[in-house]
């Protein structure tokens, strides 16, 4: 089952992912934008592919303990109109926590650097993929199967919110509207492509930016601080290999500093940038030494955006050996 739906989804995504490519980067080039480059489509494709292996590669095992969860669920929905509503909010709230932590623990942030390291926001970024988060994606589902959720539909469900987590990687599309305040849209996510450092882990969920707003993630894109794309030290050896690794192999010299065991576990699981000599700095960090106003992130459904100040480049702020988020 899972397979079939799975294939049925793909024959449905994939002209649609052609089209709305095309038409993208038709209009990128009839407009003399910089929006695409052939190493870049290059690159996010060799991203996905890797990440596709390893999903088909360890899809059985995860997918067995979903199953097992199942088995001892504590819940049960049977009505179809609330099952598959229910199921699509849970599971986007899941992966919001999924990947909040991606972003705030150096050790995961080391798997999804992938897919910020790309300085250039398009349609194919969508699928530069978090080449090894499958290994561990799953657990963060478990819940959801424990809840009375079938394996394969969660299995499903995540396929199918990802078409729509994919095609809101596009500078063509403004705000909009009134949908600006429950669902993540483009203008939310190039926020969180960004690497200013007002943007800096913002803006988490997949579908639904409420999450955000409720847990103090959210920020507002605002014309007086144009996004940067890419990450706050921008990777300069493009390699194959190294655009998996680069912040794997950061990780590691920060591990081997001297220190006692508590220092090498801040390393590992605090936010990137974290030091302990403060030769780099978290993005939380950043922003208190700028002076930024904290509020805006912290918005909440009543209140609207207050005016912003253009923040000036901060790259000189991290000479570090590790990136901070986008």
């Amino acid at each position: 089952m899972v397979e079939y739906r799975e294939s049925l989804l793909l024959l449905i995504s994939t002209p649609l992912y052609a089209l709305v490519i095309g038409v993208e980067i038709l209009f990128s080039y009839l407009q003399h934008k910089t929006y695409y480059s052939v190493k870049g489509i290059l690159q996010n494709c060799y991203l996905t592919v890797l990440n596709m292996s390893l999903d088909l590669l360890v899809r059985g095992f995860y997918v067995g303990v979903l199953v097992w969860v199942y088995q001892h669920r504590v819940t049960e929905i049977t009505n179809p109109w609330l099952y598959w509503p229910i199921l699509l909010i849970l599971e986007d709230f899941a992966f919001y926590w999924l990947h909040r932590i991606d972003h705030f623990c150096r050790l995961f942030w080391a798997v999804h650097v992938t897919h910020h390291s790309s300085e250039e926001f398009n349609l194919t970024v969508g699928f530069r993929s978090s080449v090894l988060q499958p290994l561990y994606r799953f657990v963060y589902f478990l819940p959801l199967a424990w809840l009375g959720f079938r394996a394969e539909d969660i299995v499903f469900m995540y396929s199918a919110t990802q078409i729509y987590g994919i095609i809101v990687h596009t500078q063509y599309v403004g705000k909009l509207g009134f949908l600006e305040w429950f669902l993540v849209t483009p203008s939310h996510h190039r926020v969180h492509h960004a690497s200013n450092v007002r943007y800096l882990d913002r803006n988490m969920g997949m579908t639904l930016i409420i999450w955000d707003r409720l847990f103090g993630t959210f920020a507002e894109e605002v014309p007086q601080d144009p996004v940067r794309y890419g990450l706050t030290t921008n990777i300069t050896d493009q390699s194959p290999a190294n655009l998996v690794f680069h912040e794997w192999k950061k990780l590691v010299d920060d591990l081997r500093i001297p220190g006692p065991f508590t220092q090498k576990m801040k390393y590992l699981l605090a936010p990137p940038g974290w030091s302990h000599d403060g030769r780099s700095q978290t993005a939380d960090e950043m922003r208190q030494q700028l002076g930024i106003d904290e509020s805006v992130p912290k918005q909440r459904f009543t209140q609207k955006p207050p005016g912003l100040q253009p923040i000036t480049e901060v790259k000189n702020f991290r000479s570090v050996p590790s990136e901070v988020t986008k």
